[in-house]
């Protein structure tokens, strides 16, 4: 295990910012969290445009910690942050046994397989957890555990928003070009799914298996590869490690928009959404982390401002106290997004719009308006009540 010095000085600062008592108050009810990360050597890609930020995550629960330190001073409720960083190859849960006996709270940062290790360790019962890095379609079904709730999008919601509105516009006749790596094969899956559900088609399917340079080969090389594909209204891409797709677009043998991985996208957050007050929250991400805010920094702040309504609104840091108040009907969050968040209760999954659109502007925010649900409209996204095989939370 190792806290590098980065996340170190976050969590020192945060902690000497945030020990203060309130003015006035008694007995200060304290409310630990935990950021819990397992680092990951990043594979190679062909660009390196769009470096991943190093504090992606970890910013928005910053963030969201100073949000709730506004009200907490004001009631006496004292929010801790400790970030633990396990390097690649290190034993996440020999990190997270030792870092678990501090804090009623924890975000995971990690892959599925990682939330799961950390969500079935003994030291993790009875504590409240929140995956904030795995849109696992798995975690919220078969896969789910009691003590985990989750603020970052699956990535059925993703694909089930992109698919309502491309059904909208009538746009329902797809292609798919499917990346080689696992997490590519998983949104390609997901896509599919969205597809069916919404009733659109996907008529023709090619796998990247480029291994040339197309920052000097797109425009020699990507309109052979799409000639043969079966005439479509949009060209879906399935490529999550953002490998190949920002050549694909333009580069096509048919003048078609892109979507999926690339130009059109369905984001738990974006820098480029501004109704709702979003802006607020993006001017104060921007101000503290220098850059724009992603859904990774989005599902961590949602989490701990999650943490922040239920402790005003109960007066209790008892993580087993504030899940049943999380899944009950009397719980909402003001998430910048033009409706209340909720958790769903039979999985943990947070209800939130999805925001679809461009690098450069919101196209609109799903559900879109005439996809209705007999509950919530919101849960016309991603994984449904009937849909889940999950039976920790009573289901």
């Amino acid at each position: 295990m190792r806290h590098n010095s980065f996340f170190r000085a976050c969590a020192a600062a945060a902690t000497a910012f945030f020990a203060v008592p309130a003015a006035g108050q008694g007995t200060a009810l304290e409310v630990p969290i935990l950021y819990l990360r397992q680092e990951v050597d990043l594979p190679p890609v062909l660009s390196n445009l769009d470096p991943v930020p190093e504090d992606l995550g970890l910013a928005g629960a910053e963030v969201a910690l100073k949000d709730n330190q506004t009200t907490g001073g004001f009631l006496g409720h004292d929010y801790r942050l400790e970030v633990v960083s396990v390097a690649p190859g290190e034993d996440l849960a020999s990190a997270a046994r030792m870092a678990l006996a501090g804090a009623g709270f924890v975000l995971v940062e990690g892959s599925a397989a990682d939330v799961l290790t950390v969500a079935d360790l003994p030291e993790a019962q009875g504590k409240l957890l929140f995956n904030v890095a795995s849109g696992d379609a798995a975690l919220r079904s078969d896969q789910c555990r009691a003590n985990l709730l989750h603020t970052l999008p699956e990535d059925a919601a993703r694909t089930d928003a992109l698919m309502q509105v491309l059904q909208a516009k009538q746009w329902r006749n797809l292609a798919l070009i499917v990346g080689p790596k696992p997490g590519d094969a998983a949104f390609a899956e997901a896509l599919r799914t969205s597809a069916r559900k919404f009733g659109l088609t996907i008529f023709g399917e090619k796998t990247w298996s480029f291994d040339t340079d197309l920052r000097r080969a797109a425009t020699a090389e990507l309109p052979p590869f799409t000639q043969d594909l079966p005439d479509h209204d949009v060209l879906l891409l399935a490529d999550e490690s953002d490998d190949f797709g920002r050549y694909v677009e333009h580069n096509t043998w048919l003048p078609r928009p892109i979507a999926g991985s690339e130009g059109l996208e369905g984001f738990g957050w974006t820098p480029v959404l501004e109704q709702w007050g979003a802006v607020q929250l993006q001017n104060r991400f921007r101000d503290h982390a220098e850059r724009g805010m992603q859904s990774r920094d989005y599902a961590a702040w949602s989490a701990i401002r999650a943490v922040g309504e239920a402790v005003t609104r109960t007066g209790s840091a008892d993580p087993a106290a504030l899940r049943a108040y999380m899944l009950s009907d009397t719980f909402q969050l003001d998430g910048f997004k033009g409706r209340a968040l909720t958790f769903r209760h039979w999985n943990g999954q947070m209800r939130q719009p999805i925001a679809v659109a461009n690098g450069r502007a919101l196209v609109t925010l799903a559900p879109v308006e005439g996809f209705l649900h007999q509950r919530n409209e919101t849960d016309s996204l991603g994984m449904d009540e009937p849909e889940s095989t999950c039976t920790a939370f009573g289901g």
